[in-house]
């Protein structure tokens, strides 16, 4: 790994090829054989997708605000309409378990406040206050908004013995949970950006997610309604 890196890096930068090769250690926990070989050729082979469209003016984002602000029960559409309503990449890691390409999707490095939710259903999953920079190229979090809000499954596809996320709603493939993060918990759970859809927290009580607002008004990240204190900057 250290050879790659400094192939990548240059032979004289070895704090540089260090450094990648402790990335690309976290990295390779995180993803599938075929994400494996994305990484090691740089070539994207691990998703047969390609960039998209900004996932915040599909169909699908609509109908999940639409959810949220109305709370109707959700009904999960079928396969034809979820094709039409996702983008490729969106599909192909929901709906087939797909992995999209470290440092190279929406919300790895996203560092604004508010919450993620499914790109499906719209069901809240996890919240910026929970995540943190992992170093694996895809966004991590220490623990999802509920727990009844994901449900964990055993993976042992591609010869590994993996925990595999999905949302309970509309059970979206998310992603993987790990061992390795911070405390209390030490969990990491590595997702994919295209299985989530990102709500900033100014437009959550537009959105009809207020009742999530509570942690961020406690972190002085916004302002309580009838208050006169302004928000700190994150």
């Amino acid at each position: 790994m250290i050879k790659m890196a400094q192939n990548l890096c240059g032979a004289d930068d070895q704090p540089g090829a260090r450094m990648l090769s402790k990335a690309l250690m976290a990295s390779m926990k995180c993803i599938s054989v075929a994400g494996m070989a994305w990484l090691m050729s740089g070539t994207p082979v691990c998703m047969p997708a390609q960039a998209d469209p900004p996932q915040t003016h599909s169909e699908t984002a609509a109908a999940a605000n639409t959810h949220a602000q109305n709370m109707t029960p959700f009904t999960k559409p079928p396969d034809t309409v979820l094709r039409k309503q996702l983008t490729r990449e969106q599909y192909e890691v929901t709906q087939k378990a797909a992995t999209e390409p470290p440092f190279r999707n929406a919300f790895w490095d996203n560092h604004e406040p508010g919450i993620y939710v499914d790109v499906v259903s719209g069901d809240p999953l996890f919240s910026s206050l929970d995540k943190f920079d992992s170093g694996c190229g895809w966004p991590s979090f220490s623990k999802p908004v509920s727990s009844a809000k994901v449900v964990e499954k055993e993976d042992y596809s591609y010869g590994m013995d993996r925990t595999e996320v999905r949302s309970s709603m509309a059970d979206s493939h998310l992603g993987h949970v790990f061992d390795d993060g911070p405390g209390p918990s030490h969990l990491r759970y590595c997702i994919n950006s295209a299985a989530l859809r990102f709500i900033p927290v100014q437009e959550m009580e537009a959105r009809g997610y207020g009742n999530l607002l509570g942690p961020f008004i406690k972190a002085g990240l916004y302002k309580a309604p009838g208050t006169n204190a302004a928000p700190t900057n994150p």
